[in-house]
């Protein structure tokens, strides 16, 4: 019986393996944000608590120049088929995206303009 209870004892050492390397943590950069690619239904989450559940983070420009991205609001979200049109919806589990509305710039992934004419919608180009 104790020649069992040092085997295992030996067996649970393992001394023979040899140890895993140690690899040192580095934070993987995070993929930035393609507003491009963002169309279809939206919901705008203003509630700061809710933020880590959000896709991304727009910030709402007063300026026309600024702005990534300028939006036209869609009545009919099946219409909502291309970049900068969107269908705000109240329903957040029936959303696409949902985009937290920062009141800080420079903590947004990028910038958005309402415009009230659909060919005016759309990216930016860089």
């Amino acid at each position: 019986m104790l020649a069992e209870l040092l085997v295992s004892g030996l067996l649970a050492l393992n001394p023979f393996a040899t140890p895993a390397p140690r690899v040192p943590f580095v934070a993987a950069p995070l993929t930035s944000l393609e507003p491009c690619r963002i169309y279809g239904t939206i919901y705008l989450e203003r509630d700061p608590r809710r933020r880590g559940f959000c896709f991304g983070v727009i910030y709402e420009e007063p300026e026309e120049g600024f702005a990534d991205v300028m939006v036209f609001a869609e009545d009919n979200k099946l219409f909502a088929d291309k970049p900068g049109l969107w269908y705000f919806t109240e329903a957040r589990d029936f959303a696409d995206y949902v985009l937290f509305v920062s009141n800080q710039r420079g903590m947004a992934d990028f910038s958005v303009h309402y415009t009230k004419v659909r060919s005016f919608a759309g990216c930016r180009k860089q």
